[in-house]
């Protein structure tokens, strides 16, 4: 009997409250619009910042997920404190490539690395590219495949042999009229280079950059024929195993500084960068800015509730005869405050539910136009339909208390 009476009571509730919205239908909405405008965008921000978070760590995986790369840094600073950038430093030899496959054993591949910018030219067809001088691990450690022709073998790195694998986009910008590019000679400046692999497609990765705009070549030519020096840019290594990144990084880092000679409390003239590192720092950044583009979208929730109480204390001066009649004929003051707050509730949870349809599309709007990763969350939606609950108790409460504590006589006399 008393479940039956609750639930009676509950339904005149909602009827008496919908029907109060129904003869406001415009104003209603307005007050809605704040709640909608707020959670859709909490639901946006929040599906692209997971989708970025996402997309990074598919693309650093993509790379190699246990690639580590050494690099040139300058531990003295030049007069005036100005320390070189890593391409001006020379501190990396091939001796510590040799150093590290013999003493780090948590290590699968290891391989040289040298660049240089120039023109790849066939004929008249020229394209802006670089060059990657490397060894034959480097497509494994990267995670590259060969789709036509071959590798450049180890015999040809000793041999210092102008052979190259080229990379899609430069197969397009060169060869324009649909020859196959094994066998064919191309020009990286002044220096012929004979093409005799093609790598596999791979596209754009997150951060816009080509992966198939990429000539690679044994590190040797690029070093003696190209660069005219002995030492190196890069060292690039594969860990036996992504949590065996930790163990091969220590490992590597003292294998150097023995071979480089320092000193215990030496700093490294080397910088060693594992992918869990810049997956690390880039997810924190990313979620960074995803909390802070959700903190300034949730502020139109915060608006969305000032508006509410704002037409509800609206709402309770229009009505104050209403309320002196109902409580004239028996209404009690809670009664009178569970009316109004449902109001404010039916109010901010309908604004919610329209603020998350208007999300959900603007995210996969946003996917498939722009080709921008999202990824709506399940906890996103709960979590900003439980917060359009709570704004709504939260800003109807007091508007409906003072309807609640109104003196019924003062109130039928009220113009």
């Amino acid at each position: 009997m008393i479940i039956k009476l609750v639930k009676m009571s509950v339904i005149n509730l909602l009827r008496i409250a919908l029907k109060a919205l129904q003869r406001n239908k415009l104003r209603a909405f307005l007050t809605m619009l704040g709640i909608i405008i707020g959670v859709a965008s909490v639901i946006t921000m929040m599906s692209i910042g997971e989708g970025s978070k996402q997309s990074i760590t598919a693309t650093f995986s993509n790379m190699g997920a246990n690639m580590i790369t050494v690099m040139p840094y300058n531990n003295m600073p030049m007069p005036g404190g100005v320390r070189l950038g890593a391409a001006s430093v020379q501190t990396l030899t091939l001796s510590d490539v040799t150093k590290v496959k013999e003493n780090v054993h948590n290590i699968s591949a290891v391989s040289p690395g040298v660049s240089s910018s120039g023109q790849a030219i066939k004929g008249a067809n020229n394209w802006p590219t670089s060059m990657q001088g490397v060894s034959p691990d480097y497509l494994f450690i990267r995670k590259l495949s060969i789709a036509k022709g071959t590798n450049f073998t180890d015999e040809q790195i000793r041999e210092s042999a102008k052979v190259c694998v080229i990379g899609q986009t430069v197969v397009d910008n060169l060869f324009t009229n649909g020859v196959n590019p094994v066998g064919q000679i191309i020009r990286f400046g002044k220096i012929p280079f004979q093409v005799i692999g093609v790598l596999a497609p791979k596209g754009q990765n997150t951060f816009g950059q080509d992966q198939d705009d990429i000539l690679l070549a044994p590190y040797t030519t690029v070093m003696k024929r190209v660069l005219a020096t002995i030492y190196l840019q890069n060292i690039y290594a594969s860990a036996v195993s992504e949590n065996a990144s930790s163990g091969a990084t220590d490992e590597i880092i003292q294998t150097i500084r023995d071979n480089h000679h320092l000193r215990a409390g030496v700093e490294n003239d080397f910088d060693v960068r594992t992918q869990a590192d810049l997956i690390q720092t880039i997810g924190s950044t990313s979620s960074m800015m995803t909390t802070l583009l959700t903190a300034v979208a949730g502020i139109s929730l915060v608006i969305g509730g000032i508006g509410i109480m704002n037409i509800m204390y609206v709402s309770v001066t229009e009505r104050t005869r209403e309320i002196g009649l109902r409580m004239s004929i028996g209404a009690r003051g809670k009664d009178i405050m569970w009316q109004f707050l449902t109001e404010a509730v039916m109010i901010s949870i309908t604004g919610g539910l329209i603020g998350v349809t208007l999300g959900i599309t603007a995210s996969l709007t946003i996917s498939n136009l722009l080709s921008w990763p999202t990824i709506i969350s399940e906890s996103s939606i709960i979590i900003s339909f439980l917060v359009c609950a709570l704004t709504g108790v939260f800003f109807g409460y007091y508007p409906a208390v003072k309807a609640s504590q109104l003196d019924p006589i003062e109130a039928l006399r009220y113009e």
